[in-house]
Order: C-alpha cells, then sequence, then structure tokens
C-alpha cells in the first residue's frame, strides 16, 4: 500500500503521529475489506438465518472503517474532535464485529479471519485515538 508514502508526502503538519496514522488507515482499509468478505461468505453458508446479525455487524464495520479510512486520509482544517469521535465510534464497531465473528469463529475460518482483523483495527484506532492531544 502507498498509505505511508501519500500520508509523508503531505506537505503541512497534519496534527498526527504519521506512522500511527498510516497503521490505522492500513488496518482500517484491512478490516473494511475483511468484514465485506466475511458478511458475503456468511450469506453462502447453509443456515445463513444462523449468521443474521454476523452478517448486519460485518456490514455495519466495513462501513464505518471505510468512512473512518476517509476521514484520517484527509488533512486540511483538521478537526480534532471529529477524528476523535470517529476513531471511537470504529473502535466500538469493531469489538462489536470481532466479538461477533468469535462466536462464530470455531465453525466458520471466515468469521476467525474477520474477528481477527476487527481485533488489529481496535487497536490500531486506540492507539492513534489516545496520541491525539
Amino acid at each position: 500500500m502507498k498509505t505511508a508514502e501519500m500520508i509523508n508526502a503531505y506537505p503541512n503538519d497534519i496534527g498526527l503521529d504519521r506512522d500511527l496514522l498510516a497503521r490505522a488507515v492500513n488496518a482500517l482499509v484491512s478490516c473494511s475489506q475483511t468484514c465485506t468478505a466475511c458478511a458475503d461468505a456468511c450469506l453462502s453458508e447453509e443456515m445463513v438465518a444462523d449468521l443474521r446479525h454476523c452478517i448486519r455487524t460485518d456490514l455495519d464495520c466495513a462501513d464505518i472503517c471505510a468512512t473512518t479510512a476517509r476521514v484520517l486520509s484527509r488533512h486540511t482544517s483538521y478537526d480534532a474532535d471529529i477524528t476523535k469521535a470517529q476513531l471511537q465510534a470504529c473502535i466500538q464497531a469493531c469489538k462489536t464485529c470481532g466479538e461477533e465473528c468469535e462466536r462464530h469463529s470455531t465453525h466458520h475460518e471466515h468469521c476467525r479471519i474477520c474477528a481477527e482483523a476487527c481485533h488489529a483495527c481496535e487497536q490500531a484506532c486506540s492507539e492513534l485515538l489516545a496520541s491525539i492531544g
């Protein structure tokens, strides 16, 4: 990915630790893709009705992660309050989705993988949030 390279090419101060920011954006993009793929895989399972809540949390998490990555990719007229609120929402979405996918992880490999991506994203976003002054 070109995330760090692009962040480092930004010509002005961005008010955030650039390494933490790059790690968070990469985790967000990965989590969004993984959650989308997990929801799709859940739809292909025989007992799809049993996975309805998992599908919903996957799709919510995917959308929130994608939006958070976009918010974190814009630095002009940076607003720390918006960034903090978005990161907090994303951390909660990743926590909820990760826990839901863990419930199905012994039966569905895609849920195990998704739970790992959610927890990694939750951690990266938490680290970035903690660094915001």
